[in-house]
C-alpha cells in the first residue's frame, strides 16, 4: 500500500483496513462495522454459516422495512473492484465520504485495498460541511483521485461554493452519485461546474453500484422482468441475507449459472441497453380507485420554483383508500439552480398549482421542511416521512 503523510481524521480506519485485508486473503474471518453509543465506529466479527469466502456483513438502510443482513464475499467485491477500475479507466485513491458501515463507504476501503492506494477519510465529526469536504481532498496525494457522494451531499457543495470547493471537486477523476435519484438539475449544475460525475445504480445486494450512467459494468446482466422488476445478475451479486435462506425470501436466485438480485424497483431499457430506473415497484398509489405513480409526482414537484426535492407516498385515507402526500424541502435562497427561491416560498400558491396541473394525482396533504429526513446513509427515511405524513393527513 502506497504510503502518504498520516491521516487526522477522528475516523481510525486502520483496523477496518487490517480486519477488510484479512478478510480478503482468508485470514480473518467477516467484518461487520458498527457505530456504538458513544459514536465510536465498531469493528466487529460475525458468523456466516455456510458462506467460507464471506469479507464484510452489510446491514440494509431499512429505509423501507427491518434491515436485512447482506453477505459480501471475496468474489462479489474483487468483481465491483474490478468492473469499476475499468468502468473509470483506472484505478487511483479514494476519499471516503460517506458512512464506513455502509457498503458505498466499505467499497471505498475495498476498492484502495485492491488498488494498494491510501484512502483519505474525511471528518465528519461536525457533519456534512463544504469545509471539512475541502479540507480532506486537499490531503489527496494521487494524481488520479475519486470519491463517492449522495446527491444531498453534492448538493450541499455546490451550493454558492468557495473557490477553493470547486477546485477540489474539479480535480477528481470521477465522483460516483448513488444512494437516491440525482434531480437533472444537480446533473445540469455539476456539469455546469466542470465536475465529473458518475451517477450508479446499485444496493449492498450488488456490492454497491453496478450500474453507472445506466449501463451495466463489465460482468453485470441486467433484465426487466414481465412485471417490471430490474433484475441485476452477475459476479458481483452477495451471497445472499443471514438470517434467511434464498428460498425464503425470493430475492436472490440461480439461472442458467447466473446468480441474481431481484431488486424492488421498476425500470425499462432502452434499444441501446440504457436502464432507466422508474420507481419502487411499491410506489403506486392506489386512490379513488386511480393508479398514481410516486415518482412520477415526486418529479412533477421537484420542477416547481422553490422546491429542492420532494418525497411522495400514499398515507391511509377513509375516503379514498390511499391519498396522496408530499414531504417537500423548500429551497434555500441562493441554492444552486434556484437562486431566487427562499423560506418565503408560497407553498400555497404551489399547491394550487399542483392541484391546476395533477388533478386527482396532486398531494391532498403537504409537509414543508428545510431538507427530507435522511438516512445516515444519504437515503431518504422513508419510514420516517410516511409517519409524519400519516399523523398529519389523520385518515381523512
Amino acid at each position: 500500500m502506497n504510503s502518504t503523510s498520516p491521516n487526522t481524521s477522528h475516523l481510525n480506519i486502520e483496523p477496518v483496513l487490517k480486519a477488510l485485508a484479512a478478510a480478503l486473503h482468508g485470514e480473518g474471518p467477516a467484518v461487520e462495522l458498527s457505530i456504538g453509543a458513544d459514536g465510536a465506529l465498531v469493528v466487529g466479527h460475525i458468523e456466516t454459516p455456510g458462506c467460507d469466502d464471506a469479507v464484510a456483513v452489510v446491514r440494509t438502510s431499512g429505509s423501507t422495512g427491518a434491515p436485512k443482513a447482506t453477505v459480501l464475499t471475496v468474489e462479489s467485491l474483487a468483481a465491483s473492484s474490478m468492473a469499476t477500475a475499468l468502468a473509470l479507466k483506472g484505478e487511483g485513491q479514494w476519499l471516503l465520504a460517506l458512512p464506513v458501515q455502509y457498503v458505498a463507504g466499505i467499497q471505498v476501503l475495498v476498492r484502495s485495498l485492491f488498488a494498494g492506494t491510501r484512502p483519505w477519510v474525511m471528518d465528519m465529526s461536525g457533519g456534512f460541511t463544504p469545509e471539512a469536504f475541502t479540507a480532506a481532498a486537499l490531503e489527496l496525494t494521487d494524481k488520479i483521485r475519486y470519491t463517492s457522494l449522495v446527491p444531498t451531499q453534492l448538493q450541499r457543495l455546490l451550493d454558492d461554493p468557495s473557490p477553493d470547493t470547486l477546485a477540489v471537486l474539479r480535480r477528481f477523476n470521477a465522483i460516483l452519485l448513488g444512494g437516491a435519484p440525482t434531480p437533472p438539475a444537480l446533473l445540469d449544475a455539476a456539469r455546469e461546474a466542470g465536475v465529473r460525475v458518475v451517477t450508479t445504480y446499485g444496493s449492498a445486494e450488488t456490492s454497491g453500484g453496478c450500474v453507472y450512467d445506466g449501463y451495466p459494468l463489465e460482468g453485470v446482466s441486467v433484465r426487466v422482468a414481465a412485471d417490471g422488476r430490474i433484475h441485476l445478475g452477475g459476479d458481483t451479486i452477495a451471497a445472499g441475507y443471514i438470517e434467511a435462506p434464498d428460498e425464503e425470501t425470493g430475492t436472490f436466485f440461480e439461472e442458467d449459472g447466473v446468480r441474481w438480485y431481484r431488486t424492488s424497483d421498476i425500470g425499462k431499457i432502452d434499444d441501446d441497453g440504457r436502464l432507466t430506473v422508474l420507481g419502487r415497484a411499491d410506489d403506486m398509489i392506489i386512490t379513488g380507485g386511480m393508479k398514481v405513480s410516486a415518482a412520477d409526482v415526486q418529479e412533477k414537484l421537484e420542477k416547481s420554483d422553490g422546491v429542492a426535492a420532494a418525497f411522495v407516498t400514499g398515507v391511509p385515507s377513509e375516503e379514498w383508500g390511499q391519498a396522496v402526500a408530499a414531504y417537500v424541502a423548500l429551497a434555500a435562497a441562493g441554492a444552486a439552480g434556484n437562486p431566487e427561491a427562499g423560506p418565503a416560498t408560497d407553498i400555497d400558491g404551489l399547491r394550487n398549482s399542483w392541484q391546476r396541473d395533477l388533478g386527482f394525482a396532486a398531494p391532498k396533504t403537504v409537509l414543508t421542511a428545510p431538507a427530507l429526513k435522511m438516512l445516515p446513509n444519504g437515503k431518504p427515511d422513508r419510514l420516517a416521512m410516511t409517519a409524519e405524513l400519516s399523523a398529519l393527513h389523520q385518515g381523512k
